[in-house]
């Protein structure tokens, strides 16, 4: 069964577990029913369809799990679809939760979410007063409890590619690392697709006269799309901070090859000198008159011996070895 939940409410506080096949339009003005699902059959849908009278677009829209985040209004009822996130390693994987909002109803369908509401349903049931004012507040609370999710991303996120960070600063990244940097980046990219999708959302759910939703609750709504902008903030902040970490490493990595170019060019200029001596006296001409002096090889070896030295003092404080 994909019934999650199904209570009925009067002001603000849970009567009493309604039966789903029993569940219908409460007949009291102050009363509403809320209705969980997760992964529900079309046949729960079409249940729902005929005792509330649900639109068949939203119908359709609910039963499919590759929704961007949307809001569509039918008469006196509003249809919502959120994105959900959560993260599987450096892979962040996505899911939809839809909601149906009438006067006297909500209607909760999650795919892909492992996140159930009954925590959130709980701390509700703890403040009547707020629970009193209808499903349009609730719509927000799960609304903002969608974005909270989002929080926990980010930071998991920007916590390894600070790691990474530190890491570059001693060593070269490697090709995993390397790798890792790019996926973590589109990974980011795509999520702000979705986060744009939201903003936009919550950006109509507070400008927007809708129906089902009460003025006073616009700041509350308000909240939740400021709360969206803090989100959206810091996952542009952390995407600088990736492509910022591929730059520096980059950089380094240049800075350490100019390095050992410098040695190399060092090295190669003080050897140049015993190989062009050596080259000389290998020449075997007969005209060689340093050739017949008793002390001209270490002669030789000594004036190759002081230059060699100092190249290597030069180079040095040049900074080049």
């Amino acid at each position: 069964m994909s019934v999650a939940a199904c209570y009925l409410y009067r002001d603000g506080k849970r009567l009493e577990a309604v039966p789903f096949y029993d569940a219908s339009m409460p007949e009291t003005e102050s009363d509403f029913i809320w209705i969980g699902l997760h992964k529900p059959t079309s046949e729960e849908l079409s249940l729902l369809k005929d005792r509330f009278g649900l639109h068949e677009l939203s119908i359709a829209d609910a039963l499919s799990s590759l929704q961007m985040p949307k809001l569509s209004a039918y008469d006196d009822q509003l249809f919502v679809v959120a994105k959900t996130a959560q993260l599987a390693g450096d892979r962040i994987t996505y899911g939809e939760t839809a909601i149906f909002v009438g006067k006297r109803y909500i209607i909760t369908v999650r795919h892909g979410s492992d996140r159930g509401h009954g925590e959130l349903r709980g701390r509700l049931e703890t403040s009547p007063q707020t629970l009193r004012h209808g499903t349009d507040y609730i719509l927000h609370a799960i609304l903002d409890f969608i974005i909270d999710g989002y929080l926990p991303i980010v930071r998991t996120i920007e916590d390894t590619v600070l790691d990474m960070e530190r890491k570059m600063l001693d060593a070269f990244l490697d090709r995993d690392q390397i790798t890792r940097i790019f996926r973590l980046r589109r990974e980011i990219i795509l999520f702000q697709r979705v986060l744009d999708a939201m903003l936009d959302l919550c950006g109509k759910l507070v400008h927007l006269d809708l129906p089902c939703l009460d003025k006073e609750a616009k700041p509350y709504f308000r909240d939740a799309l400021q709360h969206m902008h803090r989100v959206e903030t810091m996952v542009g902040s952390l995407r600088d901070v990736i492509t910022s970490v591929f730059e520096a490493s980059n950089l380094l990595e240049q800075q350490r090859q100019g390095t050992i170019t410098r040695q190399l060019a060092a090295w190669a200029a003080i050897l140049a000198v015993p190989t062009a001596i050596a080259g000389i006296y290998g020449m075997n001409f007969d005209n060689m008159p340093e050739l017949k002096t008793s002390y001209g090889y270490f002669v030789v070896l000594g004036i190759i011996a002081v230059l060699c030295i100092g190249l290597y003092v030069r180079f040095k404080r040049a900074r080049w070895i």
